[in-house]
């Protein structure tokens, strides 16, 4: 029997598997000479294929974008509040396509996946992947659908940095592009904050040069020590302080080094969590590309020349206390589109749950986001 919240979602969804026997030759060099590309669809394709739109993920991120498992009902698409019937993104309306990246740990070819040439998993003989090739892949994958051009793409952080760069790489394949709480490239704190994440994975002493699979161990504290830190730039200082504050789980100081204050042990739960379900391996593989991505090194640093081979709308967002991508690093992105003279829209929203807030329910940052779709003509 449904239930209340079945009614507005798109209800019990299953994961589709792709499987790609061309070789794919990766930015670094590297082939991989077949792969597979985990994905979830929702909604129906139309008999032109003209109201497909493409979701892209961020660093934790997959393909499970809305809707829950039979098996799992609790386990909820992480953008479920904006994918749907009569949602921002409405599935009454269009082909809403969400696939889990190369190097992925959610069932997408990736380090803990076989590899071919010795039977066990590449761990960190897997190849390091950049926002380009994702776009290529996903190329492939919307061949494989019959999808001649996206309706959008849309996408937050690093899922936004993909938007952007299909509208560069493949301009003809899309009609707009929806990029929220990203930037054009990351500033040297942003490299600062990802690469001590990923010593404290690497450092980790059942980390095993990457083949931690071998050993039968998991660097769990490495990759919760990652989260921990990367969770701590997500949210807000206001949030924070709203949240917790100073409060004491037990009213009084111990004078010892276990939890004591609220927010210690906020941050303990989600690295615990995070690293129950994510591969570390996969963790170093998403914050290279995020450093990684600076499409306009290929005009000699301009990115307003790089944006000139864009061809479609823009709708970009940016939150006020997002101080991991903060405003200006979007309005650079809408300086150089403008450079060009394209179809530009721009919202900066106040709300107040930092990076994090591209994926909460606000009102005002959903009705923005529907208004624009409600424009598209599938």
């Amino acid at each position: 029997m449904d239930t209340v919240s079945d009614k507005v979602s798109v209800g019990v969804v299953t994961p589709l598997r792709a499987h790609f026997d061309q070789p794919l030759t990766l930015r670094s060099g590297a082939v991989l000479d077949a792969y597979d590309l985990v994905y979830e669809t929702y909604g129906t394709l139309n008999a032109a294929r003209s109201n497909a739109v493409l979701v892209c993920h961020a660093l934790s991120g997959s393909h499970h974008v809305a809707g829950r498992y039979a098996s799992e009902p609790e386990t909820v698409g992480w953008w479920d509040n904006i994918v749907g019937p009569g949602k921002p993104l409405d599935t009454e309306r269009f082909f809403i396509v969400g696939v889990n990246n190369l190097g992925g740990c959610h069932g997408s070819t990736g380090p803990s996946s076989p590899n071919a040439a010795t039977g066990k998993p590449w761990g960190a003989d897997f190849p390091v992947v950049t926002v380009i090739d994702w776009v290529h892949a996903q190329a492939r994958l919307a061949d494989r659908l019959g999808i001649d051009r996206w309706a959008a793409v849309i996408g937050g952080s690093l899922g936004g940095m993909q938007a952007l760069r299909w509208t560069i790489t493949y301009p003809q394949r899309i009609r707009n592009a929806i990029v929220i709480a990203a930037a054009p490239k990351l500033s040297a704190q942003n490299i600062a904050f990802n690469d001590v994440a990923r010593q404290a994975i690497l450092t980790d002493p059942d980390f095993h040069g990457g083949h931690y699979y071998e050993h039968g161990v998991v660097p769990t504290r490495g990759l919760r020590l990652a989260r921990m830190l990367g969770h701590i730039t997500y949210l807000s200082d206001d949030v924070m302080a709203s949240k917790f504050g100073r409060m004491l789980r037990e009213g009084n100081l111990k004078f010892g080094f276990d939890v004591e204050f609220e927010i210690e042990s906020y941050l303990r739960h989600q690295g615990d969590k995070f690293a129950g379900y994510f591969d570390a391996n996969t963790y170093l593989l998403m914050t290279k590309a995020l450093d990684y991505f600076d499409p306009a090194r290929e005009k000699d640093g301009n990115l307003s020349a790089t944006m000139g081979l864009a061809e479609a709308r823009f709708l970009i967002i940016s939150f006020t206390t997002d101080w991991r991508f903060a405003p200006e690093r979007s309005r650079e992105i809408v300086s150089a589109l403008l450079d060009n003279h394209l179809d530009v829209s721009y919202a900066e929203i106040d709300c107040p749950h930092g990076h994090d807030s591209f994926l909460m329910e606000d009102p005002h940052y959903h009705g923005i986001i529907r208004g624009y779709m409600e424009n598209i003509k599938p």
